[in-house]
């Protein structure tokens, strides 16, 4: 189900729009931490003029990510690999657009992964709602070493709206869910450690489209930033593709820049480099 929202009203003009990915391309999963020159390039667009957009495939409203939505405090939040889009997220929250999977599909979603012993699920606010719970805790110790999920029953997402689930496993996982449920969008984590999964039809990149339109930014005003397979769509429609010089080697070659890695730099040497900061 697919709601969209016309915003007519004026909005302040922008010299063009710079889309960021949050994950390996903000987010230096090394320190934990968004690298300080990528903030404080973010902060030098905002002051020139450019419309900052989050495009991530998180949900940024969860207890892991909204720190980060603080942080960069963008003009706009394209969320869940596209499935929601909002402008002024941090006050007015205005919704684009949100698509809420269909209970049909969430239900045989979490069928097969209780049948096959696959971890899937969301976080919701302050809830884990997974299957297969004691995998999903070993995944948050190989790759963070801590695990603070607060588990409630997986069925319970029956009752909420959901947009997109995540996967935590290895790349056999991923293509078990991708041969079993044609309808999705299976985008595979860059590390090979998971997957986003959505109904197909939705992208970063129609995101910011909407987004765009509303704003009245031209096509050929438009920087994208990324790192994986959920960011291709969105270096293809922008004017200028970016993959960071951490990105994994598909990426690198569908991008129209590849900067250096974000721990020494990339994002800011490559917006100063454009001009635009």
């Amino acid at each position: 189900m697919r709601e969209e929202v016309n915003c007519s009203k004026n909005r302040e003009k922008k010299k063009g729009m710079v889309a960021f990915d949050l994950d390996h391309t903000l987010l230096d999963h090394k320190k934990g931490a968004i690298t300080p020159s990528s903030l404080e390039a973010i902060e030098h667009l905002k002051e020139n003029g450019y419309l900052v957009v989050l495009a991530s495939g998180r949900n940024m409203y969860d207890r892991y990510s909204y720190d980060y939505l603080k942080e960069i405090a963008p003009h706009a939040l394209v969320q869940m690999n596209g499935t929601k889009v909002l402008l002024d997220p941090l006050e007015k929250q205005e919704v684009l657009m949100h698509s809420v999977m269909s209970k049909d599909l969430l239900e045989r979603l979490i069928r097969f992964g209780k049948e096959h012993h696959i971890a899937l699920g969301t976080a919701i606010e302050d809830r884990d709602y997974f299957t297969e719970e004691e995998q999903v805790v070993q995944y948050d110790l190989n790759f963070v070493q801590e695990s603070d999920r607060n588990f409630a029953p997986v069925e319970e997402l029956l009752k909420e709206e959901v947009s997109a689930l995540c996967y935590c496993g290895g790349v056999e996982g991923a293509e078990a869910l991708r041969k079993n449920f044609p309808e999705l969008n299976v985008f595979p984590f860059s590390r090979d450690t998971g997957a986003d999964l959505l109904e197909k039809g939705y992208s970063k990149a129609m995101g910011l489209e909407k987004i765009a339109e509303v704003y009245k930014i031209p096509g050929e005003k438009t920087v994208a930033f990324g790192d994986s397979f959920n960011d291709e769509e969105m270096l293809l429609w922008a004017n200028v593709g970016v993959a960071v010089g951490n990105a994994i080697p598909y990426i690198k070659e569908k991008a129209d820049i590849v900067a250096k890695p974000i721990w020494e730099d990339g994002i800011y040497l490559t917006l100063k480099d454009l001009g635009l900061i």
